[in-house]
């Protein structure tokens, strides 16, 4: 056992005419003392100072001792109470504030017995009797470390301001109880998330005021060392509770979703709070503390910055929030002591009282605003009308109010979910919307909110339960309230999932190959235009344009079908895109043609290596239907120059280069010259000009003779055609004849040609009489496939009356094998008609021996290259294939005979003709008779 002692106290002197002393500055705290103390007493009447000593009672002793002295100046005795609060607000403190306990556990004076405690549920009061003259020195055993306040009373007048705290604050749980049940009632009517917020704020104020205005222990027994576990935690709900209605009310999801996840995180922090409680209330009590003035700033920027945008909400509550403001600044000044009075605490607590009436008000007017028809549950037979009126398929309905989406039918099992997933708040939509829609649908609601005016027209993308997306198309309208706020939305939504699709395709189709996926010519321009507007701006950018053609691909098309041409095709692209690398752009523009845009590479062997590569890619063998094709390709490209700025342009040059490159017979890289845009004009003008050749009678036929070599007589003539341009003078077959066969005039040219020939014959025949002669034309690919070439035979034949089998047609291998199927049953139609069928250039094409007998020929012309190969090798082949010929009952025409000596070496091979400058130049008509009639002159006498 310890002791402890001290020194004298100063007495406080009383008199009748004092009825409250406050002695809290007066009193001498020792602490840590043990439980025996001993102190001196204040002097007496006789200036004589004594040591008492004093030892504690109480169990739960703290150690704490507190003295005071009490000096009766008058002549009579002094009856006064000694009051010391439980709980006093002023000065608790913010952090780990102070929240009450039993103060004092015993007082005992230096004269006479220990005072006699007065029952009281808030404080420590103990009755004292001061003798006249005397003065007492008293010893208080503290039962908690804290002494806020102590008072010395008079009786009478401390029950008198008990009583008057008592009506005041009956006045205001009264106040408070029926506000909380009042704005309960209105949560059970209006139900949405404002109303139920408000309500728990009140409940929250009511536990708060009957805590701290001791009426909680009238109703339920409270342990003095319970009291700050029950003050804690009704300020802890107060804060919860003041958050969760800034949240509500102000609606602050419908902004954004963060809010949520902020309210969310700091309710689960104050519930955390309130479980501290238990252990320790002064901190949690602190935390909440706060939480609260924290909320009232928070809400104050929060409003601040809504009502600056028009937020009615925001704007109702400002002269509520202000009072919160004003509210917590006095609290902050009492708790912090530097407000200090009596009257502080109740007023406080009026002040909450204050705040729930004007926030309840303000709630009020939301819920009591409107007519009850457009506030209340639309019927089905409204919801129909309304969504008559949006003609559409789903009625989609927003219960602003209420934050409740509606949609019927039920949306959700159209999206495989369960059925009601989507009826419910608007923020509910927010996770299933595409990422893309998901601000715009957000905007569009909020738009609609604080304009409250205007529709809503919106498409957007839903997530389905299997994780594809549905598109809907949205039409509403906002229906508006009494005071002038949208309360519902109200309209139709349609699944646009399939017409999208099909504007998606439509627009793919647009602009890429069907075929191929490949950008078309439209795109292809675009980005050509794209790339040539950047090369104008970086050095670094150097396009070029390769324009590529496959040479003879529609010999594929007509032997094999479209859709074997189509699979090749498609290899062909899918070999050019290995090429591509990033930059580069591959393009199809028409069947057989595909172009590059060409970034990667900018040096000119690169380019060329590029350019090579293409042409070895196409080269390829390509095995279909177990044959192996071979395509070449005519390439012409471009490269950019400064000044270059038109994509037109820049691919009518590669296109310019492309038909040079095919001129030239294909499977080439023709670079562009600008030379080529002259040679393109001049062809466009010859074009022009053949096809009014026939009708100036421009076009006429020379014919250079056919000779025996048994006698050297004319056996026939070779039709040759001859064009004498009026200003350009004679033009060479070679230099037309390829311009026909592109633009289609071939076919009128080799009607003439066919009707010329068999005319002249006949006016030969005429002079001459029955002579055994022939003329010989050539046909072109374009009069083969044609099926009107046997028509057209049969109809010159006729016309002029000769006799079909002095009328002969000349074919090239390559002729033939551009379409061996089609030409063998053209071919059987022409022999059927008596005509010769000769196949020239024999030996130089595909030169396969099968071909003599598939196809249904009589004659046989060969080339020049033959006779003129002296060795000995040369003279077998030659003699070779004219035993052939004569074995398979053909006769031979020889080619480009020159020189007696080749005329003797084949009369002994046998050959039965020959043609060539060596018997004659080609000569027209006239000239060409008067030769027969030099060969016939009897004949023509007779």
């Amino acid at each position: 056992m310890s002791a402890g002692h001290s020194q004298a106290v100063e007495p406080i002197k009383i008199t009748r005419e004092d009825v409250a002393l406050d002695l809290s500055k007066a009193v001498e705290i020792y602490r840590g003392q043990g439980e025996t103390f001993q102190v001196s007493t204040a002097p007496g009447a006789d200036n004589i100072v004594r040591r008492i000593e004093v030892e504690a009672k109480d169990r739960s002793f703290t150690g704490d001792w507190a003295v005071f002295a009490l000096a009766n100046t008058t002549d009579a005795q002094i009856d006064r109470l000694i009051v010391a609060p439980h709980f006093r607000l002023v000065g608790s403190g913010l952090i780990w504030p102070d929240l009450g306990s039993q103060r004092i556990a015993s007082i005992t004076p230096s004269e006479g017995f220990a005072l006699d405690r007065v029952s009281s549920g808030n404080a420590d009061e103990f009755l004292v009797t001061l003798n006249p003259n005397s003065v007492i020195t008293f010893v208080a055993e503290l039962s908690s470390h804290n002494l806020p306040q102590i008072y010395v009373w008079e009786p009478s007048a401390y029950k008198d301001t008990v009583n008057s705290y008592t009506l005041f604050r009956g006045i205001v749980i009264g106040i408070a109880g029926l506000l909380a049940l009042f704005l309960t009632i209105l949560f059970v009517i209006r139900g949405t998330s404002m109303f139920p917020a408000t309500a728990a704020l009140a409940w929250a104020v009511l536990a708060y005021i009957s805590v701290d205005f001791d009426f909680l222990d009238r109703l339920v027994n409270i342990d003095p060392a319970n009291e700050q576990l029950w003050r804690a935690g009704t300020e802890v709900a107060l804060a919860a509770s003041l958050v969760v209605f800034l949240f509500a009310y102000l609606n602050l999801n419908r902004w954004h979703e963060q809010f949520s996840y902020g309210l969310l995180a700091w309710i689960i922090g104050l519930a955390f709070i309130a479980g501290i409680a238990w252990f320790d209330p002064p901190i949690a009590a602190g935390i909440a503390r706060l939480s609260f003035g924290l909320t009232a700033l928070v809400g104050l920027g929060l409003i601040i910055y809504l009502g600056l945008h028009g937020y009615d909400r925001a704007i109702m509550l400002i002269p509520s929030w202000l009072m919160v403001l004003v509210w917590v600044f006095g609290s902050w000044l009492a708790v912090t002591g530097q407000l200090d009075n009596d009257i502080v605490q109740p007023a406080i607590g009026g002040g909450l009282i204050l705040i729930i009436l004007l926030i309840g008000f303000t709630v009020m007017q939301h819920a009591f605003t409107g007519s009850t028809l457009f506030q209340g549950l639309f019927s089905d037979m409204e919801r129909q009308a309304l969504a008559v009126a949006g003609s559409g398929d789903l009625v989609w309905d927003w219960d602003v109010t209420r934050d409740r989406v509606i949609t019927k039918p039920d949306v959700s099992k159209q999206l495989g979910m369960p059925a009601g997933s989507l009826n419910g708040p608007a923020r509910s939509w927010l996770p299933l919307l595409h990422a893309d829609d998901r601000d715009t649908f957000r905007s569009t609601l909020d738009t609609i909110l604080e304009q409250r005016r205007g529709k809503i027209s919106q498409n957007f993308r839903l997530r389905s339960s299997d994780g594809h997306y549905h598109w809907l198309s949205l039409r509403a309208r906002p229906v508006v309230g009494a005071d002038g706020e949208v309360i519902r939305c109200v309209g139709t939504m349609i699944d646009v999932t399939e017409q999208k699709k099909a504007e998606e395709r439509l627009l793919h189709d647009a602009v890429h190959d069907n075929l191929t996926g490949l950008p078309n010519r439209e795109l292809f321009i675009t980005l050509l235009e794209t790339t040539l507007a950047m090369a104008g701006n970086q050095s670094k950018i150097r396009p070029t344009v390769l324009m590529i053609d496959i040479d003879r691909f529609k010999l594929v098309n007509d032997e094999l079908g479209i859709s074997a041409g189509d699979t090749i095709l498609l290899t062909i692209a899918r070999r050019l895109h290995r090429l591509l690398k990033p930059g580069d752009t591959l393009s199809r523009l028409t069947g057989d043609q595909f172009a590059m845009i060409l970034l990667s590479e900018t040096a000119p062997s690169r380019v060329a290596a590029v350019a090579d590569a293409v042409r070895k890619a196409i080269r390829a063998p390509i095995t279909f239907a177990r044959k192996e094709i071979i395509l070449t390709p005519s390439v012409g490209l471009v490269s950019w120059t400064a000044g270059m700025n038109s994509a037109e342009d820049m691919l009518k040059d590669a296109e310019l280069a492309m038909h040079h490159s095919k001129r030239f017979g294909g499977d080439r890289i023709e670079p562009f010259r600008p030379a080529f845009r002259t040679s393109g004009t001049d062809r466009l003008q010859i074009e022009s000009d053949l096809r009014r050749a026939v009708e100036r009678k421009e076009l006429r036929l020379v014919y250079q003779p056919i000779v025996r070599l048994e006698d050297g007589t004319v056996a026939g003539f070779e039709a040759l055609m001859r064009w004498e341009h009026p200003r350009r003078g004679l033009i060479q077959p070679a230099d037309f004849i390829p311009i026909a066969e592109s633009s289609g005039l071939i076919v009128a040219l080799g009607q003439f040609a066919l009707q010329q020939a068999a005319d002249d014959l006949y006016a030969w025949q005429k002079q001459l009489g029955e002579i055994p002669l022939f003329v010989s034309v050539n046909v072109s690919s374009r009069q083969l496939i044609r099926r009107d070439l046997v028509g057209d035979v049969r109809s010159a034949i006729t016309r002029s009356g000769i006799k079909p089998r002095c009328f002969r047609l000349e074919l090239t291998e390559s002729l033939i094998m551009d379409n061996p199927e089609q030409s063998a049953h053209v071919l059987t139609k022409l022999r059927q008609l008596g005509i010769g069928l000769a196949l020239d250039d024999f030996g130089t094409g595909y030169s396969s021996l099968s071909y003599l007998t598939r196809f249904p020929f009589d004659t046989i012309k060969i080339d020049r290259s033959f006779l003129s190969d002296n060795t000995s090798k040369g003279a077998v082949l030659l003699r070779s294939m004219i035993t052939m010929a004569h074995e398979l009952g053909l006769s031979v025409v020889a080619e480009g005979v020159n020189g007696d000596a080749e005329v003797e070496e084949l009369r002994r091979t046998g050959c039965e003709y020959a043609q060539s400058f060596h018997f004659g130049t080609p000569a027209d008509a006239e000239t060409s008779l008067r030769m027969l009639m030099e060969q016939y002159p009897l004949k023509s006498l007779s």
